[in-house]
């Protein structure tokens, strides 16, 4: 069903019995056999890099009925039962009537240049596990790794110590060299992480479950 290289396909997801659509998400083969199986649907999210079930925190679940894919095979098409609102702000659908109001701000959003999400927490450490797996003599991260964990230990103590001081420093105008304390504290972290074994996922499990 998914092509090959593809890796997510979008679906659309329509009411059963009122044929209205209800939302777009994505899924992977996984999301899409433990929606065949039943009985709710479920997809891949692409900021956590994970599966979820749709309703898993509100309890407004889709009971899956039926799915179909295109004829170009690269988009599906499934019938579910709501239990309670699809949209995240609490209405049936996620789609509403593109109003001059929306298109406005349809607009403004399209024109926008790209902001990078969460997403690149993900990337990010997905070329910090290849500098580790595969060494390059010409990458700072795979010598990281080579001279070992009291090296990137100090590195973590170097780069705290300077987030510290410049977020501290009282006559700071701008927020750009904190921002770029913060992203090399974060970079040394996931070397830390990627060192240790450890995959995201286990942190935000933690940090969850922490939250619940």
């Amino acid at each position: 069903m998914i092509k090959q290289n593809q890796e997510l396909i979008p679906a659309i997801i329509q009411d059963h019995s009122s044929q209205k659509i209800l939302m777009l998400g994505y899924m992977n083969i996984e999301a899409i056999n433990k929606t065949i199986e039943g009985p709710n649907v479920w997809f891949y999210s692409r900021s956590r890099k994970s599966l979820w079930e749709k309703g898993e925190t509100s309890g407004n679940y889709l009971k899956f009925i039926s799915m179909q894919v295109d004829c170009d095979q690269d988009t599906l098409l499934i019938q579910a039962k709501p239990i309670g609102p699809t949209c995240h702000t609490g209405e049936i659908s996620c789609f509403k009537d593109l109003e001059k109001s929306n298109q406005k701000n349809l607009e403004n959003n399209l024109k926008k240049p790209y902001q990078p999400k969460s997403e690149i927490i993900y990337e990010l450490f997905k070329v910090i596990k290849d500098r580790q797996v595969n060494p390059n003599n010409n990458s700072y991260t795979s010598k990281l790794f080579e001279e070992g964990s009291e090296k990137i230990s100090k590195k973590i103590i170097e780069e705290s110590s300077e987030t510290i001081i410049e977020f501290l420093d009282t006559g700071r105008k701008t927020n750009e060299l904190l921002v770029n304390e913060i992203s090399d504290l974060l970079f040394h972290l996931l070397v830390l992480i990627q060192s240790a074994n450890i995959e995201l996922d286990e942190i935000f499990e933690e940090l969850s479950n922490r939250r619940k």
